[in-house]
């Protein structure tokens, strides 16, 4: 460390804090936020972002419970599961919400600062962390109705007797942009009488009031705790909605980026190879100001892929794909998109909107729900309500078309997906019952009534290795594959997060793009058929250098000719290339 990068960044946080909270004392709150993250001690120089990622590079997303095997701790199984089956293809695991809470499968946090002992402990975490680059959710937008901070809310003691955000029922609240239909405002008996608190997402997950720095110093004091645990790349869950501005839309308002800013600024002085991820599932224009100018996310979720590609492949037309993807600005050096098809929530529809019709969702909705999905809504002004997100696992979306309904191209579908988000720019995301190939969890639905349980299957950990040790099931053919393609993808170049991209023009039926690496050596051509129909591709079209030999690396076969006409069968992929030995 030397003063002069001590005193640049109190500089820059200074004026991040300014810009939030004009009438405070900066320089005191600078000095509190620097000493929390111990950056008086240790403060190391942020390193060029690009050299910490490559096309080696893959997530997978995971809860801490979905593998058991008492009386193991399940994170432990966790431990077995990456290393006995994925070790070698993937090196970054997000471990979803691993705290003690109360609802919302993790998400109604009870303690921010403690594993949940039905999961392990911070040595699991740590031992995790030790192979693999670990993703945490720093749950900053709520917490669970039972947190010890909430209950001194209630009791108007410190510290978190001033820590919510709280409204009239009288105030004009018409504007603000929320994923449930719950009612806002929650009523609530303190000790200094009713109060309504702020509820986004349900009335167990009251909102933090971060207009109280004390709020903003309690996350950092809470960072730096999952750093010295081994955490890595954070998950800033929810974040658009931080920041509460009656007579607003309450959603990505300018302070919500400067406090995004900030923590960037103090998470890479105290590890300059940690990456911060924003989890804003809004349109796509709005989605990408989380970029900043390279100073806010590292990374982003590609919340548009999910919905789109889905929808490409259930009604055997690219163009919108195409469209979205002409459209989608190359991530700045330094920053990276988060590709992901599935996740431990639905298929989110917001980040559809404006590029699917009314009637297009439509029809992807009745067929989902033919394939054993089922809908989530968000409310709207008054009493208006839209559909949110789909519920139903990737593989069961995939089991046939709008048109024709269930066929006997889901693997092939299911597959070719996959190798659609593997070859885009960015970082690949594969949510752990993708790779597994589950289906809906309809058991555990009928439950507990949570649609979202829908995706969320809990594999007895015996049962999935013996039917892993079969070669002929669908879960060991889809890892099989799926795992043979991360192989191949990550020795290519081409498939830097940040090598170049462009999309062709090979009709509606043929969803292609173009990847060269940043050296300019190596070129892919990722061609897939994204319908039921044999498809026939004169290569011509595709202008392949003449001079170059090209083959097609997940096949191995090389091309007789640059100029030869080739067939694509139903929902087959090409990565067709000059360096095959790259």
């Amino acid at each position: 460390m030397t003063d002069a990068t001590l005193q640049a960044l109190e500089h820059r946080v200074l004026n991040h804090l300014k810009a939030i909270y004009p009438e405070l004392n900066h320089s005191e709150l600078a000095r509190d936020c620097l000493q929390l993250m111990r950056l008086d001690q240790e403060c190391h120089q942020p390193t060029r972002q690009i050299d910490q990622w490559d096309q080696r590079d893959a997530f997978v997303i995971v809860y801490g419970d979905t593998f058991v095997d008492p009386p193991r701790h399940p994170l432990h199984v966790l431990q077995n599961f990456l290393d006995d089956h994925v070790q070698g293809s993937i090196n970054s695991v997000h471990i979803l919400p691993f705290f003690p809470f109360s609802s919302d499968d993790g998400f109604a946090v009870i303690d921010n600062k403690t594993v949940n002992p039905a999961l392990g402990d911070w040595t699991d975490i740590k031992d995790v962390s030790d192979r693999y680059r670990v993703m945490a959710d720093v749950v900053i937008n709520h917490c669970s109705a039972e947190n010890q901070w909430f209950k001194n809310f209630i009791d108007c003691v410190d510290p978190g007797k001033d820590y919510f955000f709280t409204a009239s029922p009288k105030d004009d609240l018409s504007q603000v942009v929320r994923p449930r239909t719950s009612e806002l405002l929650k009523p609530v008996q303190t000790r200094d009488g009713e109060k309504h608190v702020w509820c986004t997402f349900g009335h167990d997950q009251v909102d933090y009031d971060f207009s109280n720095p004390r709020v903003l110093l309690e996350f950092i004091r809470i960072i730096r705790l999952y750093l010295d645990n081994g955490i890595s790349c954070f998950r800033l869950d929810a974040v658009a909605f931080i920041w509460k501005e009656i007579g607003t839309n309450c959603l990505n308002l300018p302070q919500t980026h400067e406090i995004v800013r900030l923590l960037r600024a103090l998470i890479e002085h105290a590890r300059p190879d940690a990456i911060i991820i924003t989890e804003t599932n809004i349109p796509k224009r709005e989605n990408l100001t989380y970029f900043g100018n390279a100073n806010e996310a590292h990374s982003i979720y590609n919340f548009s892929l999910p919905p789109l590609l889905v929808y490409t492949l259930l009604a055997g037309d690219c163009s919108y794909l195409k469209s979205w993807l002409m459209t989608m600005p190359p991530a700045q050096l330094g920053t990276f998109y988060f590709n992901f098809i599935a996740s431990h929530d639905g298929i989110g529809l917001r980040p559809a909107e404006g590029l699917l019709t009314d009637t297009e969702i439509e029809a992807l909705l009745n067929t989902m729900l033919k394939f054993g999905g089922e809908i989530s809504w968000r409310a709207l002004s008054g009493i208006e309500k839209r559909p949110y997100e789909i519920n139903i696992s990737l593989f069961d979306a995939l089991k046939g078309t709008l048109q024709g309904g269930e066929d006997d191209y889901q693997f092939q579908r299911f597959i070719c997906a996959h190798a659609i988000m593997l070859a885009l720019e960015g970082i690949p995301a594969f949510y752990v019952q993708s790779l597994l190939a589950t289906g809906n969890n309809r058991d555990r639905y009928a439950r507990t009534g949570h649609k979202r349980h829908l995706n969320r299957y809990q594999w007895p950990y015996q049962e999935l290795d013996r039917l892993l040790a079969n070669p002929d099931s669908t879960p060991a053919r889809v890892l099989k594959e799926l795992k043979r393609l991360m192989k191949i993808r990550s020795a290519q170049p081409a498939f830097h997060p940040n090598a170049t991209q462009f999309t062709l023009h090979l009709g509606t039926q043929i969803f292609a793009f173009w990847r060269q690496s940043m050296q300019r050596e190596q070129s892919i051509f990722s061609l897939s058929n994204i319908s039921d129909q044999v498809c026939r591709l004169d290569l011509a079209a595709v202008n392949l250098i003449d001079t170059d030999n090209w083959g097609d690396l997940i096949t191995g076969k090389m091309l007789d000719s640059h100029l030869e006409i080739i067939e694509l069968q139903p929902y087959q992929s090409l990565w067709l290339t000059n360096r095959m030995t790259a």
